[in-house]
C-alpha cells in the first residue's frame, strides 16, 4: 500500500525559511479555512456538562442525527431516505471503508476512475480488492465515461466508485452522467458508490440567476428512484461543510441489507463514531444552513478567482477542471515527473501542491491545487509564482 503523500510533501519545506516576502502558500491540504461558528461550540460547551456525552451512542449513530440527515437528504434529492438507511461514521473515509467491507473481498474487483482519491485505492488494496481503472478523460472535462466502465465489467466486479464533486479534479458530474452509471450498475447487479463529500460546495448553474450562497440544486435524481437502495451507496462528510475535520463525523447511506454489514464493521473498528462529532453534526443540520451557504459562496468565488489569476499572470499551467475545493492543473514541463515539478515548486517557490502521480498512473503531467484555505491575495500570488517557475525553467 502506498504511503499517504501529504507528510512527504510537507517535509520538502520542513526547516526551510522562505525569503522575505515569500510566505508559504499551502495549496496541498484540503481543509476548511473557517472554524465552526461560535454558536456551535457554545452549544457543545453546554452539552459537555451532561453525563451522556461520555457514553457510547448506538453503533450506527444517534437516532436524532440519523433522522435529521435522512430528512435532509430526502428534501434535497427529492427522494425517500429512511433513518435506518443512514449510518454515522468517524468521517467520510471510514464511511467508505465500512461500506467496501460489506461489498467486496479478496479477489473481487471495483471500478475506479483515474485520477482516484488515494485513500480509496489504499483501502481497496488493504482489503485485497483489485482496482480496475477507468481512463482519465480530460477531453470530457475530467468526467469519466460510462462506456469505459461497461467495457471493464467482469464476473468479479462488485462496485463502481465515483467522487463528485471530484477529489482531485474538482469536476462535477452531471445528473445525466450519474444516471447512466446507475443504470449500468443496476443492469449488472453492482453497487454504485458515490462519494459526495463535497456536495455542499456545488455551484449554482449561472442560468439560474441565483446567488452563489443560495441552496444548491439536487446533485442528481438517483434517490428519487424507488429501488435506489438496491444499487446506490452514498458516502458523506460533515467535516468540510461545518468545519469539523478534527471531530471526525461522516455518513454512509445505503439499503438496509448493506447497512447490516456496515453495522458489523463499525462495531469492530470503532463501536460508534465520536459522540462530540455527532452532536456537532446534528446542531449543524438544524441551525447552520445559512452559515454553510456563506462558505459555499466563498469557495465558488475562489475557484473563479483562480481562473482569473491564471489568465492575468499568463502562466502556461492549464486548468483542466475545477470545482468545490480543487483544481486539476496540467504543468508545462514535458518529460518531467509530477513529483519533481511539485518538489521544485515547494523548495524554490514555497508553493505546496500535490503531484498527479499521487492519484494514480498516467498522471505525471498534472498537479492538484486546493483553494479551500487560500485567500484572494494568496490565489493571485500562486498564479504569479507558477508563471515565474515556468520562465525560470526556460532560462
Amino acid at each position: 500500500v502506498i504511503e499517504p503523500p501529504i507528510p512527504e510533501i510537507r517535509a520538502w519545506v520542513a526547516g526551510r525559511e522562505p525569503p522575505p516576502g515569500l510566505a508559504l502558500i499551502d495549496a496541498a491540504r484540503a481543509v476548511p479555512d473557517r472554524p465552526p461558528p461560535g454558536a456551535l461550540t457554545d452549544h457543545l460547551a453546554v452539552r459537555f456538562a451532561e453525563p451522556d456525552m461520555a457514553l457510547y451512542t448506538e453503533i450506527l449513530g444517534m437516532p436524532a442525527l440519523r433522522a435529521a440527515f435522512a430528512e435532509s437528504l430526502s428534501r434535497r434529492y427529492g427522494g425517500s431516505v429512511e433513518p435506518s438507511q443512514v449510518g454515522i461514521t468517524a468521517g467520510g473515509n471510514q464511511a467508505f471503508a465500512v461500506a467496501m467491507m460489506g461489498l467486496a473481498g479478496p479477489g473481487d474487483e471495483v471500478l475506479l476512475p483515474l485520477p482516484y482519491y488515494w485513500n480509496h485505492k489504499m483501502w481497496l488494496d488493504m482489503l485485497g480488492v483489485r482496482s480496475i481503472y477507468l481512463p482519465f478523460r480530460p477531453d470530457r472535462a475530467a468526467v469519466p465515461d460510462p462506456a469505459d466502465a461497461a467495457a471493464r465489467i467482469t464476473p468479479r466486479t462488485r462496485a463502481i466508485v465515483l467522487v463528485t464533486p471530484n477529489n482531485p479534479t474538482g469536476a462535477v458530474y452531471s445528473p445525466e452522467t450519474l444516471a447512466s452509471f446507475a443504470a449500468l450498475a443496476r443492469a449488472h447487479g453492482l453497487a454504485l458508490v458515490l462519494d459526495e463529500t463535497y456536495k455542499d460546495f456545488l455551484p449554482l448553474p449561472p442560468a439560474d440567476g441565483a446567488d452563489a450562497g443560495s441552496a444548491p440544486p439536487a446533485p442528481h435524481a438517483l434517490l428519487a428512484a424507488p429501488d435506489w437502495p438496491d444499487t446506490v451507496v452514498q458516502i458523506h462528510s460533515f467535516s468540510k461543510v461545518f468545519g469539523l475535520t478534527g471531530y471526525r463525523v461522516g455518513a454512509v447511506v445505503a439499503g438496509e441489507r448493506l447497512m447490516r454489514q456496515v453495522g458489523k464493521a463499525m462495531d469492530c473498528v470503532a463501536i460508534c463514531a465520536p459522540r462530540v462529532g455527532q452532536e456537532a453534526a446534528l446542531y449543524g443540520l438544524r441551525h447552520l444552513d445559512s452559515w454553510a451557504a456563506g462558505n459555499r459562496a466563498a469557495l465558488a468565488g475562489r475557484i473563479g478567482a483562480l481562473r482569473s489569476a491564471f489568465a492575468a499572470a499568463g502562466t502556461p499551467y492549464e486548468i483542466v477542471s475545477a470545482g468545490a475545493f480543487f483544481a486539476y492543473v496540467r504543468h508545462p514541463f514535458a518529460g518531467i515527473a509530477a513529483a519533481e515539478v511539485a518538489r521544485r515548486l515547494a523548495q524554490e517557490h514555497f508553493v505546496l501542491c500535490i503531484p498527479g502521480s499521487a492519484f494514480g498512473p498516467e498522471q505525471e503531467a498534472f498537479l492538484r491545487i486546493a483553494v479551500s484555505n487560500l485567500d484572494m491575495p494568496s490565489i493571485a500570488e500562486l498564479a504569479v509564482r507558477l508563471a515565474a517557475s515556468s520562465r525560470e525553467s526556460e532560462r
